[in-house]
């Protein structure tokens, strides 16, 4: 895997003090993505990127990392329910190892099991109508991998020390 892969606590290490990070849920269509705050208190949804070719994907990403000051990028990995790997989670690696070809960018991997099945319930309980939902979905899962890893982060500052794993 990538040289630019990290821990949690190896990304810690070595963000700057008001690094954003951008969280990304990867899916077949479309790639959410949503923006860390410059505390890394709150993750935001950001944007829906329509897949057409990696190469077109991967440039709005990293445009979009150098608009807002982003220093590392948050994957969201799709593991099976009993934690092993499947099918999405080798193409979200081969993403991942593709875009370290063309950015310097830092990536950590968080566990978005049930990521888009709790925005879709949110969602719901909203009364957030089903076109609606189809548009927000993405970005909003996305959000909720970053704010995972954002918590964790906090944890890491609080704490002084520990250790993050990526599937925590």
């Amino acid at each position: 895997m990538s040289a630019n892969l990290l821990t949690l606590d190896q990304l810690h290490a070595r963000l700057s003090r008001h690094a954003r990070l951008i969280g990304i849920d990867l899916g077949t269509k479309t790639i959410g993505l949503a923006l860390s705050d410059v505390e890394r208190r709150i993750a935001t949804p950001l944007e829906t990127i329509q897949r057409v070719k990696f190469t077109q994907d991967a440039q709005r990403l990293i445009e979009l990392a150098r608009k807002h000051g982003v220093e590392a990028f948050v994957m969201g990995l799709p593991l099976n329910m009993d934690g092993s790997e499947g099918p999405r989670v080798q193409s979200t690696k081969a993403f991942l190892n593709n875009l370290a070809r063309l950015t310097d960018l830092p990536s950590v991997f968080w566990d978005e099991r049930l990521s888009t099945a709790f925005v879709q319930r949110s969602l719901i309980e909203q009364d957030v109508s089903r076109a609606k939902r189809a548009e927000i979905v993405d970005r909003m899962a996305a959000a909720y991998i970053l704010q995972g890893a954002l918590d964790r982060l906090a944890r890491l500052s609080q704490d002084g020390q520990g250790t993050a794993h990526a599937s925590e």
